[in-house]
């Protein structure tokens, strides 16, 4: 088992920054690829950012240029640094780690992120 435990999350004004953090723990030897998602109200939950174990990254459209993942390999950890936020970045967002390359996926509790003036 995997436990993932996520904070950082928070109110913050359009323009502001928040950096949300991952920290992965339990029977764990490696993991392929660590992850954040995100689900606004009355949608469905989509991607924002993923990075492998060897750093490749990818990024969905919507939070290229704003948002960069990082991850510590040693700590079993993620970030997420969210800059120039906008309201439609409000969402709960999930951290996400996979294992192996075809799974399986483990999810944190979602941390609640809030732009708004």
């Amino acid at each position: 088992q995997v436990q993932l435990v996520e904070s950082g999350g928070g109110l913050v004004q359009p323009g502001g920054s928040l950096r949300l953090s991952c920290a992965a723990s339990g029977s764990i030897f490696s993991i392929y690829a660590m992850g954040w998602y995100r689900q606004a109200p009355g949608k469905q939950r989509e991607l924002v950012a993923t990075i492998t174990s060897g750093g490749f990254t990818n990024y969905a459209d919507s939070v290229k240029g704003r948002f960069t993942i990082s991850r510590d390999n040693a700590k079993n950890t993620v970030y997420l640094q969210m800059n120039s936020l906008k309201p439609e970045d409000t969402a709960v967002y999930y951290c996400n780690a996979r294992l192996n390359y075809y799974g399986p996926d483990y999810w944190g509790q979602g941390t609640q992120v809030t732009v708004s003036s």
